[in-house]
């Protein structure tokens, strides 16, 4: 029984090995297949018919003896690459910036397919109708090339797509019908598209649809003004003179009833001159002219009573419901608090507390102001406030935290009030009575981390490239940095540190904001675990090692695209690949050696990255290692993103590790002005 065991299991894995050989085999004569027919310049000089392996091949990648990605550009390739086709495990192909030519394949066999990209080459034909059937398909580039003929609509069978450039090329017809909901980059110029842009289009750029001369609707001219022409037959202004007949006469044109009355001779009649138009005496004119204005003080009644019976029942129905509108309302405008003050004997009002340098404006100029909310955190939720004098704040309402005494909130606030980093958030002002908490920062116009990783995946959006996601990476690593190290004594952590209370400010820098605020309690489990250490679930104390894993978290966010498990605004909207449990994931994938898998697909579009980012992948699999004593410092970590971007760090930078052993600031106060 033994014996048969280990043979059936020999068989298995003999035939699992002659499935894989075959597969390989049928890439490789593929790849080799094009190389005979396309490289004429010899530029794949490494691919050797005598390899048993394409995955070593220069622009091949591969995944379980598959070729899944292939990456051929500017190498002067031509003619088809049809024999490319049978490479069915294909994710990526790009073929950009050669000479390929003729009519694009077949591509239905390219059923993994997710990233096409073939701008640049001389193809011509139609639009290749097999694109359609690629399900999968997240970015399709055609542009600049000699392609025609109309776009079918089936593509708008392909619902993921995200990208989508046809620019010159001589396409023509119509696009009004054309429904790609999640498309963020789109460019159709230099073709012969006529006809209305679609209402989903309409939120892209004029850019995107220039040099269409026939093309109109938002946001190109409106197709309205193209229904008139004047010089068209049949147009008034250009027969008017042939159809008046010449002579003493007199137009009535303010009444559309009205006819020109011919000045004739009285003692002639309709009977001499059967031709003619009947003379309309001035009685009747008058009769005509009071049956126009009776008509219209008829109509003016009808709407009148029409109108105010309707706006009576509303004011009826406003009157019994005035408490839920006034809710309603009041939650649009003054979202702080209904009586932050309230008028009963003996309350103690609070005040606003304004920190050094800061303009003033009293709670009453809040709660006038016109506000936005921004998002509902662990510790309570955010508004944007405008206020009357145009300024712009940000205002943390700490409605869900622990807090305890008057005292113990006013020598917290002006320790975190007097932390000054360039990339922190600056707390310019709280107010505190016993029914309100505000604390009012510098408003951030450019959003948080989180939004701009995985939100806004509608139309018009522009995907976080590789460059900025370090830099923001490095700022919010200085930040948290200066944090942990601006107040000795106190050993300030952040605590709640995930994507979206990393602000971007109107210079593209990285903002950490919410810190500090742990010392009322940790935030509600439920809203951030996917951030939070390991030792944090075991009950232990928070600490500054704690921060260093959930910034670990962070950058893992940046790399996969991906969503920490039970973020804020977690799920759909959460890159490629929804909700996960980060470090779990990307531990799994690397032990499998599959490290490319863990990275955004956004950033394949990308070259001569993969160092980098394997580096900071490396960096946050350090920050989010289970045992706190194993974690680096902040401070540490700043040096290795540094390194990472080959960033020369001067004697007097924000952070470095000068900064976590000699502090700037005085130890009565804990205050900081970096």
């Amino acid at each position: 029984m033994a014996e048969r065991t280990l043979y059936f299991l020999f068989l298995v894995c003999s035939l699992i090995s002659l499935l894989h050989g075959t597969y390989s085999n049928s890439d490789l004569e593929a790849l080799m297949a094009f190389k005979a027919s396309s490289d004429v310049s010899n530029n794949l000089s490494d691919w050797n018919s005598t390899s048993i392996d394409p995955c070593s091949f220069s622009g091949v990648s591969c995944i379980n003896h598959r070729v899944s990605r292939l990456v051929l550009e500017n190498l002067d390739l031509r003619n088809s690459f049809e024999s490319l086709t049978a490479l069915t495990q294909l994710r990526v192909m790009s073929l950009k910036r050669n000479r390929l030519s003729g009519p694009i394949p077949d591509l239905s066999n390219f059923t993994a397919l997710k990233l096409l990209f073939l701008s640049h080459n001389d193809f011509s034909g139609h639009f290749p109708a097999s694109a359609t059937s690629l399900a999968r398909l997240y970015r399709l580039d055609l542009s600049h090339n000699n392609l025609s003929g109309e776009i079918p609509t089936t593509i708008n069978r392909l619902t993921h797509l995200l990208t989508l450039r046809l620019e010159e090329n001589r396409f023509s017809g119509s696009i009004s019908s054309l429904v790609l909901p999640n498309l963020q980059d789109l460019n159709i110029t230099g073709n012969s598209f006529a006809g209305e842009i679609p209402k989903s289009f309409s939120t892209f750029p004029k850019s995107a649809f220039t040099q269409n001369p026939n093309l109109c609707g938002s946001p190109m001219e409106n197709c309205k003004k193209a229904l008139t022409n004047p010089t068209k037959p049949g147009s008034t202004g250009a027969t008017a003179s042939s159809v008046i007949p010449s002579g003493n006469q007199t137009v009535v044109s303010s009444s559309p009833s009205s006819l020109p009355i011919i000045n004739s001779n009285p003692n002639n009649s309709a009977n001499t001159h059967p031709n003619k138009t009947a003379k309309i005496t001035p009685l009747a004119l008058i009769a005509i002219i009071l049956g126009d204005i009776l008509v219209l003080i008829v109509i003016s009644l009808f709407l009148y009573c029409y109108f105010w019976r309707n706006y009576s029942a509303k004011m009826r129905q406003g009157t019994t419901t005035k408490g839920s509108n006034q809710k309603l309302i009041d939650s649009e405008k003054i979202v702080y608090s209904s009586s932050p003050y309230p008028a009963q004997p003996g309350f103690e009002r609070g005040q606003m507390v304004f920190f050094e340098g800061v303009k003033r404006f009293e709670l009453e100029d809040l709660l006038r102001a016109s506000a936005e909310m921004l998002g509902k955190g662990g510790f309570g939720t955010a508004y944007k406030a405008v206020l009357d004098d145009g300024n712009v704040v940000a205002v943390k309402r700490l409605k869900d935290a622990q807090i305890g005494g008057k005292r113990e909130f006013e020598q917290h606030m002006e320790v975190l009030g007097r932390l000054r980093h360039s990339n922190v958030v600056c707390l310019r002002a709280y107010y505190f009575a016993s029914e309100e908490k505000l604390l009012v920062y510098d408003y951030m116009p450019n959003g948080s981390l989180f939004w701009l990783l995985h939100g806004n995946r509608g139309p018009g959006r522009t995907p976080l490239d590789w460059t900025t996601r370090l830099k923001i990476a490095a700022g919010a690593a200085r930040g948290l940095a200066f944090i942990h190290s601006s107040c000795k004594s106190l050993r300030l952590i952040h605590g709640n540190i995930k994507s979206t209370n990393i602000l971007i400010d109107k210079s593209g820098n990285a903002q950490v904001s919410d810190f500090g605020l742990s010392l009322f309690g940790a935030p509600q489990p439920s809203k951030s675990n996917g951030y939070r250490a390991p030792e944090s679930n075991d009950g232990r104390k928070l600490t500054q090692k704690s921060d260093v894993f959930s910034f670990g978290v962070l950058l893992l966010e940046l790399l996969t695209g991906k969503c920490p498990s039970a973020v804020d605004g977690g799920g759909p909207g959460c890159g490629y690949g929804g909700v996960v449990d980060l470090p779990r994931w990307v531990q799994s994938v690397v032990r499998e050696e599959w490290t490319a898998e863990v990275f955004d697909l956004e950033l394949m579009r990308y070259k001569d990255i993969e160092e980098e980012m394997v580096g900071l992948l490396q960096v946050a699999m350090t920050c989010t290692t289970s045992n706190p004593d194993q974690r680096p410092r902040m401070s540490q970590v700043v040096k290795m993103i540094d390194e990472i971007r080959g960033a020369e760090v001067s004697p007097s930078h924000d952070v470095v590790d000068s900064v976590s052993e000699s502090p700037s600031v005085s130890e009565g106060t804990c205050g900081a002005s970096q």
